[in-house]
């Protein structure tokens, strides 16, 4: 007998073979389908998958035998990396100085063997998709075909698994950066908010308590309060958008259409200097409570802060579709530039500097609403004409 030797390039091929992650793991159909298609198509009784490890060869797949290793030194597999050509092929073991007093051979009848080696796109031949059979045969050209197509077939389907292992690494990455990224945004928020709040206290103070102020020294005083309010909204909105995954993933229940207009109405629309409507035949909807709350809350509030009017009208209306619900806000307020349409729903991107009060907007309350609603399974969109007024329609999902 003549154990193979190894490829000069082994090192690398084992870590080619441990990168898909097969080595030990249980049988899988997908596999296991591909050995007994070979047994039946060669017409033999045994048909492997196999993955040659540091002192043994791996079977991935076993037709026909019920062990699923064998030590690499006595392996044929090992034999068919080695090979010239794209297949090995053993038409008689007993006739084969490599083979003829091999255990494989005098214990278990391996006679025949034939095996394509399964090699990956960067050339490593990881193993082998291999036949046997207890008796000296030729397999038919059809045979050899079918044999390498399915070879390829095997490549393929390791392949797959690597991406897949490859895309839920990055998923993992993704959610951890994304908690981290969260608990930044509250430590932030809490750090920066307090000592702000403190500013804006202290300035109130001085310009309470202090006499003689010159007009230049008050203007200042009222630029350092403005400021600290912009930072603090900036902030806040940052956290708020940071937090839309957490909102949404707040189930789905039977909301009174009734009670969100009272919330909206309380919240946004306190002095009842605006003409807010709302328009449905529903009187319920099953939605993310939380989620819809937050979508009203941005695009109501917004309507009315840069509503330029003198009778600021807003209209919130809700249909019930095959599958969603629209929600459909419409103002009459300046518009949106043309321009600008596509870009709003963009972090830190405002279509207009400040709003009707003087204030600097954030451009992130309606990145946060795109965010939420995507979560919820809808689409948001945009319609203006300047000078009349804005229209979004968002969808939700049912």
């Amino acid at each position: 007998m003549i154990s193979p030797s190894f490829p000069k390039n082994e090192k690398q091929r084992q870590k080619a073979v441990e990168k898909y992650q097969l080595l030990d793991t249980l049988p899988e159909e997908s596999f296991d389908n591909i050995t007994s298609l070979m047994s039946y198509i060669c017409e033999v009784p045994i048909s492997l998958v196999t993955l040659l490890d540091y002192d043994r060869n791996f079977l991935k797949s076993h037709y026909g035998i019920p062990f699923s290793e064998s030590p690499r030194e006595i392996s044929f597999c090992g034999h068919a990396i080695n090979a010239e050509g794209d297949m090995m092929t053993v038409y008689d073991a007993r006739e084969d100085e490599r083979f003829h007093d091999n255990p494989l051979v005098a214990e278990h009848n391996a006679i025949f063997y034939a095996g394509v080696p399964l090699v990956d796109p960067d050339g490593f031949k990881l193993g082998t998709l291999c036949v046997y059979d207890v008796k000296p045969r030729i397999l038919t050209q059809a045979q050899v075909d079918a044999l390498k197509a399915m070879a390829k077939q095997v490549v393929s389907l390791f392949d797959e698994r690597y991406k897949n292992i490859k895309l839920l690494e990055l998923q993992a990455d993704l959610q951890k950066r994304n908690i981290e990224l969260e608990r930044f945004a509250g430590v932030v928020s809490h750090d920066l908010k307090s000592p702000l709040a403190q500013i804006r206290m202290l300035t109130q103070l001085v310009e309470e308590e202090a006499t003689n102020l010159s007009e230049e020294t008050l203007q200042y005083l009222e630029y350092i309060k403005t400021s600290s309010d912009s930072l603090r909204d900036y902030i806040d909105g940052i956290l708020k958008f940071y937090k839309a995954d957490t909102v949404v993933k707040n189930k789905k229940e039977e909301v009174a259409v009734a009670a969100i207009e009272k919330e909206i109405q309380n919240i946004t629309n306190s002095d009842k200097k605006v003409s807010l409507l709302f328009e449905t035949a529903l009187q319920t909807i099953h939605v993310n409570r939380a989620g819809l709350t937050q979508i009203l809350l941005n695009l109501v509030s917004n309507a009315i802060k840069y509503n330029d009017k003198e009778n600021p009208s807003i209209q919130v209306q809700i249909f019930e579709q095959e599958e969603h619900y629209q929600i459909t806000v419409v103002d009459n307020g300046p518009g949106i530039p043309e321009t600008a349409q596509e870009q709003i729903f963009e972090l830190f991107t405002t279509a207009q500097k400040t709003d009707k009060f003087g204030n600097a907007g954030t451009g992130i309350g309606l990145a946060t609403v795109k965010k939420v609603v995507i979560k919820l399974g809808g689409i948001i969109v945009v319609s203006s004409k300047m000078g009349h007024g804005s229209q979004f329609v968002c969808t939700l999902a049912k």
